[in-house]
């Protein structure tokens, strides 16, 4: 990597070695497009949804450096010799191909990526209503295409054996897919608007919750038909996740407070305020003991969720992305030791805080839009991001 100021701060800078996307285009009309996996066949024309586009090198240079003065010369590719070694000359850390690569495909934005607990593919949710798998290693191969949403996709996960994916769309539903087979296992139609978020259980019973602007969190088991629990609130709820043991979930909304919920009881146990704006992503840290926040105040909050903590539960406070008249949900996520934590940023920069020191450590431009999601690999030093440019990229940092 490439070292480089960026706005004042100590930051780094993305240094292209290659964009490589599959291209999924039928020679002729008539042919068919099929999943690598096999698992589906479409026609496909020149506009086909699932098509993904073939990026030059020059394209993508004209796209890294929108965003101002160019830090370092773009390389081209690695050559096969080059020993583990990065375009300047230290060495790779990780296994990607090429130290960024560029996912381009989705006809809309992407608003939200993750991930899977192997880190060996990414699911994407996008505008364009679509869910698409790829590949993490090798040319990060768009590998099949998940339909079924009736409108934008707003939120995915994983659940933690890697067999499923959970999403939620503004279509008033929760949507459950089979990684394996690529097929809808489970759709979960009972709030009455759009559906912003949602969080499986990490341990125990294959529980979901999600949270809706219709003002209500509802608990589903994947085991059985309808909501087994519905919990209502006041206002709009924007951000949702579990508690570490799965016995509480946690929601955030346009009132600002993030709200415990006991599952037992069915009601508000802890309200922590301190943000002051709408929330719009959470997630619980790798060892269960905080929950991060992103909110439309322009802050990341970390806060002790341990029992018995102090009563001032809002530990730490990050400071330097962007929130904008877009209003998008972006959403936040911790690196798997706890170290670093990313937060989506309105002004198309990508950002990594030092949770212990709270200093940004990384401020990565190339996106030529609202970046809605940042996300690290489990296992390796490699950070995804997706925006509204329809465009996601993975780098190695």
């Amino acid at each position: 990597m490439g070292r480089g100021s960026s706005g004042g701060s100590l930051g780094f800078v993305w240094t292209i070695g290659v964009a490589v996307v599959a291209t999924k285009r039928a020679v002729n009309p008539n042919e068919t497009v099929l999943a690598t996996c096999g698992c589906r066949g479409e026609p496909s024309g020149e506009n086909s949804g699932g098509d993904v586009q073939v990026k030059t090198k020059m394209q993508t240079e004209s796209a890294l450096s929108v965003m101002g003065p160019r830090p370092m010369e773009l390389s081209a590719v690695l050559p096969s010799g080059s020993q583990g070694l990065g375009p300047n000359g230290k060495p790779r850390t990780s296994s990607l191909e090429s130290p960024i690569m560029l996912l381009s495909g989705h006809q809309s934005a992407v608003y939200t990526m993750k991930f899977n607990p192997a880190g060996t593919i990414i699911a994407s949710g996008s505008h364009d209503k679509e869910i698409f798998l790829w590949n993490v290693h090798g040319d990060c191969r768009n590998f099949v295409v998940l339909k079924g949403h009736k409108n934008a996709v707003l939120d995915v996960q994983w659940t933690t054996d890697g067999s499923t994916i959970v999403s939620a769309s503004p279509d008033k539903t929760v949507r459950a897919w089979d990684v394996e087979t690529g097929k809808q296992i489970k759709k979960m139609a009972e709030h009455s608007s759009f559906v912003n978020s949602c969080c499986p259980a990490r341990r125990g019973p294959p529980l979901i919750v999600s949270g809706s602007d219709d003002g209500t969190a509802k608990l589903w088991d994947m085991r059985q038909r309808g909501a087994i629990q519905t919990f209502p609130d006041k206002f709009q709820i924007t951000a949702v996740s579990f508690s570490d043991a799965s016995d509480k979930i946690c929601t955030g909304g346009i009132d600002n407070d993030v709200k415990l919920w006991d599952l037992r009881r069915c009601e508000v146990t802890m309200t922590l305020q301190g943000h002051q704006d709408t929330i719009t992503g959470m997630q619980l840290s790798p060892d269960g003991s905080y929950l991060l926040t992103n909110a439309m105040d322009c802050t990341l909050r970390i806060w002790d969720m341990r029992p018995y903590a102090p009563q001032n539960r809002c530990v730490k406070i990050l400071e330097g992305h962007q929130h904008n008249f877009e209003k998008n949900l972006l959403k936040c996520s911790w690196s798997p030791d706890g170290s670093k934590v990313t937060g989506g940023s309105s002004d198309r920069m990508v950002y990594v805080w030092d949770t212990t020191s709270r200093r940004i450590l990384y401020k990565l431009p190339g996106h030529t839009g609202c970046v809605n999601e940042c996300v690290f690999h489990p296992n390796e030093p490699i950070v995804g991001s997706c925006s509204s440019d329809k465009q996601m990229y993975l780098g190695e940092i």
